[in-house]
């Protein structure tokens, strides 16, 4: 499992598996919705711009100006992994209780 993410990254990915290619600020107002507060415009985009250099994100254009942002492969397979392992780690807390 890649532990070098924060949970806000990981977030990021999650919401990116039901969308395709979107804008950031579309990104940003459907992370406020699940979050139900505000979100720094700032946080967003260093955060995206970390999981491009990770290859987790794809980062094109929609328009020629708007940056567009797509899960990639590498990002579907580390939300899996991460699912896999709170599946095992809740998994096994529920049984010993």
């Amino acid at each position: 499992m890649r532990t070098d993410l924060t949970s806000f990254q990981y977030n990021i990915l999650v919401i990116l598996t039901s969308l395709d290619e979107v804008s950031g600020r579309h990104l940003k107002q459907e992370l406020e919705e699940s979050v139900e507060s505000p979100l720094p415009h700032g946080r967003l985009y260093r955060n995206l711009d970390t999981l491009v250099d990770k290859h987790l994100v794809d980062k094109g254009t929609i328009d020629g100006r708007t940056n567009a942002y797509a899960i990639t492969e590498q990002g579907e397979d580390a939300i899996r992994e991460r699912l896999q392992w709170e599946r095992e780690h809740v998994e096994t807390e529920l049984a010993s209780s």
